[in-house]
Parts: C-alpha cells; structure tokens; sequence
C-alpha cells in the first residue's frame, strides 16, 4: 500500500475528526459525525498498522483517537478539590490504618538504640570495633557535624530525601517478607548506638542531639511509620483475620500505598529541614523547636486527622473508581 496516497485520501477525514475533538461544545449532529469519523479513522489505523505501518502515521492516528475517545466515553478529572479531600481523609485514614505499627517500632528501635550506645560506650572492646581513639574522635570532633555542611542545601536535601524515600518505599515494598524491614531497623539501631556512643565518649553527646533533632525527629518518624506498615503486611498474609487471605494482602497493600504517599511529602519536609536548617546558621533551640514542631504535626496528622478520618468511615483503602465491593463475612 502507498502510504501517501493513503493519506492524501483520508486527510480531509482526520481533519474534520480533529476539528471536531478540539470544539468546546458539539450538537447532536456534530456528535453523530464525531461517532462515525471514529469508527472510520480507527479502520484506517488498524489498515496502517497492518499494511504498511508507518510510524509517524500511527503515531498520529492513535493521538487523534485518543483524543475522540475522551468526547465519547468523557473522560475523569482530577479537581483541586478532590486532592484535599485526599489530604483531609484519604491518607491520614491510611496512616491512622498503621499507627500501633509504626509507634511499636518507633518504642522498640529508641529503646534498642539507647542499649546499643551504652553497651558501646560501656565496653572498650566495642569502642576499638569502631576504630582507633584518633579516628573516633575525628569522628566525634569533625566528621559528624561536618556532614551537614560539605554540600549545597539544595543538593543536599534532594539526595537525602531521594535516599530516604527509597529505603521507605523498600520498607513497604518488601515487608511482606517479614525480613527486609527488620534488617534495616537493626542497621538503624547499630548506627545510632555507635554514633551516639563515639560522641559521648568525646563529651558531645549535646552536639549529637542538636544535630540530629531538627530534621531526625520527623525523618527517622517516617522511616519508623514505612517499616511498620511493611510488617504489617507481613502480618497480614499470616493472620489475614475473617477476610481471606488474598482480599486481606490486597486491602492492605492498597492502604499501604496511601501510607507511601503520605510518607514521601513527610520525608520532603524533613529533607528540607536537613538541608536548610540543620547545617545553618540559626541558634540551636530554634532548629530544636523547628524539629519538634514538624515530628509533632507529623504524629497529629497520623492520630487527631486520622481518627477523624476513621470515624467518618474512611478506611484508608482504595476509593472512588478503584473501590471494591464488600460482602459480609462469616465469623
């Protein structure tokens, strides 16, 4: 088939089509047309596509009815408001699904981490596991508070939240192995134990808080809260409760993508918060009190918007046009 003379043919066709898709409004007859100019320009598609597929061709074809197939069969808009609505219900009723989770690993990594640093710091062996006296205390001295200020905010925030956000999504991702988010609970624990445990060793156990309240609070929160929900899911495909157990995984792996959401702007912040308060300037109770604020705000949200959330019978699964029927549940 000669493709161009193909074309020469069928252009006012495909005009006429695209004129009509562009139109603000169209009378019953104008619709009438559009319906039929569809149906001819996808035979022309499928004969493209068949007998000499052109790539520029299909290319335009396709995109002109894609566009037709919006006036046909009208097409979902996502509103300003209903973006609110998901912020004021949708995900804090996802949060509020996980709380106990992530409040429990929350409890158990602190508790763990404070053990951790005194062990350390209480036995010599465990210190020289870290390094020689010289490398701890430049570490305690340099290095520890250096890392705050070596790069460009805005370059510093980005990388710490795109790392942050990964390792939460891994968290919910693969917590249904029951083995991935305890791994990296117990790699925080380590690392907040020896850090905590080298700077007190130097007399700067307050240096090590002021540096890691401000954004740490809200930051570790996340990452808790991420961990919480991968092991919920674990839990989940264990104990799925009445429900079965494929319903059960699948309701609460929808869920679990809210909590994703919901964590990546809560790790947006404290990103910010590292990268623009932590390595500046600002008197110290200040970024205290910036840290406090946002880890408070952050809680709030997960408990007083998510109760409200749950009372008004948002679940936090999946709602509007990916909602699942229900039915009554023996037991």
């Amino acid at each position: 088939m000669d493709i161009d003379s193909f074309g020469a043919v069928r252009e006012a066709r495909w005009t006429r089509l695209r004129e009509l898709t562009r139109a603000r409004r169209l009378t019953g007859a104008e619709a009438d047309e559009l319906t039929r100019l569809y149906q001819a320009t996808a035979g022309d598609l499928a004969t493209v596509r068949s007998s000499a597929p052109e790539p520029s061709v299909v290319s335009r074809l396709s995109v002109l009815l894609a566009t037709a197939r919006v006036w046909l069969t009208g097409a979902h808009t996502t509103s300003t408001r209903e973006g609110v609505r998901y912020l004021v219900w949708g995900l804090p009723g996802a949060l509020y699904r996980v709380r106990w989770w992530g409040v429990g690993v929350t409890v158990a990594v602190v508790g763990l981490a404070f053990l951790s640093g005194w062990w350390t710091l209480t036995h010599p062996e465990s210190l020289e596991l870290i390094g020689p006296p010289e490398t701890r205390a430049a570490i305690a001295e340099q290095e520890f508070a250096s890392y705050y200020t070596e790069y460009d905010s805005t370059s510093f925030a980005a990388t710490v939240w795109t790392n942050n956000g990964w390792l939460a999504a891994q968290c919910i991702a693969f917590g249904i192995t029951g083995v991935f988010p305890l791994i990296l609970m117990y790699n925080t624990v380590i690392q907040l134990g020896v850090a905590g445990a080298v700077m007190a060793e130097h007399g700067a156990l307050d240096v090590f808080f002021q540096l890691i309240a401000p954004h740490g609070l809200l930051e570790l929160s996340a990452v808790f809260v991420a961990a919480g929900t991968g092991l919920r899911l674990f839990w989940t495909m264990l104990v799925p409760g009445p429900r079965p157990r494929a319903r059960a995984l699948a309701e609460e792996g929808r869920a679990a993508i809210g909590v994703a959401l919901g964590l990546v702007l809560a790790l947006f912040a404290s990103g910010l918060i590292e990268g623009y308060v932590t390595g500046s300037a600002m008197p110290w109770w200040l970024k205290i009190v910036i840290g406090v604020i946002a880890v408070t705000a952050f809680w709030m949200y997960i408990f007083v918007a998510g109760r409200v959330a749950h009372r008004a019978g948002v679940t936090g699964d999946s709602e509007g046009d990916f909602a699942t029927d229900e039915v009554a549940l023996a037991g």
